[in-house]
Formats: C-alpha cells, structure tokens, sequence
C-alpha cells in the first residue's frame, strides 16, 4: 500500500528556519499536518514564516536563538511538551582558499556546523525519547548536510571538513538511537536556489563552473530539499536510516 506523507499529531523543530531550506522545510512539514517550532537568530524572518504556515492553516510557534548559545536553546526545549521530528538545519559557509583560510572563519563554521549541530541533535533526541511511546511511535532527525559532504570541492575546505563530520555524526546516531525507533539521516542538496548561493552567484564564472558540473544542468529549488525532509521526516520512509538522501541534480555520480 502506498504511504503517504502523513504528519498530522507529530511535532517538528526546524533550526535556521528563517530563510532559505529551513524556511521551505517547516512550511512542507506543516502542510503535511506538523506542529512545526521553528528558530532563527533574527524574529522579523520568523514572523514571517509564521505568517506563510497560518495561511495554510498550519500549527507553527516560533523561538528566536541562535544555536551555538546552549543554555538559550536548552530554555526553548523546556518549554516543549514533545518533540517527534528535528530538522537539524542551521549552518553558514565562508569560501577560502585553504591556504588562506582566516582562524575565525574556520572557527566560526566549526562552532555552528559541527559543535552546535551535535549539540541540538543530542538535547533533542534526549527530548525525544523521554516518551514512553517513542519506541511504538518511532521519530526522525534529519541533518542538513550537502553534497559537499560527500565529495570536496576548491575554496571550501572547511565547509567541506564540517559537512563530512556530519555525515560521520549522523551515521553514528543511526546506529545508537535506533533502538528507540528514532531514525537519522541526512539530506545532500546541490546548489539550491537560496539567498546565500544567490550571492555565490554573482560571480558569473563560478555559476557557470556550478551549472556544468551537474548532469542535470540546473541548480536546485528549494522545494526540491524540501519535499525530500518531507519524506524523510514521516513513516513513509519508516526503513531508511543512517543514510544520505542525494538531492544532487547527479553532482556526486561522477
């Protein structure tokens, strides 16, 4: 029988959902019947997402944090009854040439890739599995990673350092949180169609360098990753866990 996606009575949290994949993420979750939480570090992008999931009728509150601040996300999951799915998104990229790479910017990208990313999954799967009916009920952490997490690429070596360590991190709490029914996987978006690649973009040649390495020729849209979290997040893909969920326009078959 096909299995739809169906998350009506579930609760999702959504990290660096302001713009862009966390943006589009909690609104396709909430139209697939979530209560969604979603954070950001700035209220005005919030709000404005809150507006767009109320016109679909949509169950949304909104926290404004920033994630690598621990004990102001700790505060938020206090005030949570119950968590069933984590859209671990919030991330940032600072191309550098390797040998130029500034220690800021790597630290920077270190702390919220990778130090923040396994902070929040670990506080919300200790969340998620205060339930006693999480094992019958299952749950998903879905990690945003990106296809650079799979193969390297010039001026990112330290995007590409933290998102490698997120896909090892992710493979590793497949393993210990499947005993509670919870499944972890990541997504790998190609070059989305978001405001941060945009700016990528002005750089004509760079865009031209990105369009001719993927097979299908064009970058990705938001509601491309974003249909893929759907999937993910709900017991239509209630086998699949500790895996990579490509969404690479085929950048990686090469």
């Amino acid at each position: 029988m096909f299995k739809k996606i169906d998350l009506r009575n579930k609760t999702a949290l959504i990290t660096g959902a302001g713009k862009g994949l966390g943006k589009a993420s909690a609104i396709a979750l909430a139209e697939a019947g979530a209560k969604v939480i979603i954070i950001s570090r700035t209220l005005s992008d919030l709000t404005k997402v809150e507006k767009l999931i109320k016109k679909t009728k949509g169950s949304c509150l909104k926290f404004e944090c920033d994630v690598t601040n621990l004990d102001q996300f700790k505060d938020i999951l206090k005030k949570i009854k119950r968590l069933d799915i984590l859209v671990n998104n919030a991330g940032n990229n600072r191309p550098e040439h390797f040998t130029k790479v500034k220690k800021e910017n790597m630290e920077y990208l270190v702390e919220l890739n990778m130090k923040a990313a396994f902070n929040v999954a670990q506080m919300c799967s200790q969340k998620m599995v205060e339930l006693k009916s999480r094992k019958k009920i299952g749950g998903s952490i879905i990690n945003m990673s990106s296809q650079l997490g799979r193969v390297g690429a010039p001026i990112r070596s330290v995007y590409n350092m933290t998102k490698f360590g997120l896909e090892g991190l992710t493979r590793g709490m497949a393993l210990e949180l499947g005993k509670y029914n919870i499944r972890v996987n990541t997504v790998c978006p190609t070059f989305v169609e978001t405001p941060m690649v945009k700016a990528f973009f002005k750089n004509k040649k760079f865009k031209q360098q990105v369009l001719e390495s993927i097979p299908l020729g064009r970058v990705a849209q938001e509601n491309d990753v974003s249909t893929a979290v759907a999937f993910l997040a709900a017991n239509s893909s209630n086998s699949i866990t500790g895996t990579s969920f490509m969404v690479d326009g085929g950048w990686t078959a090469k």
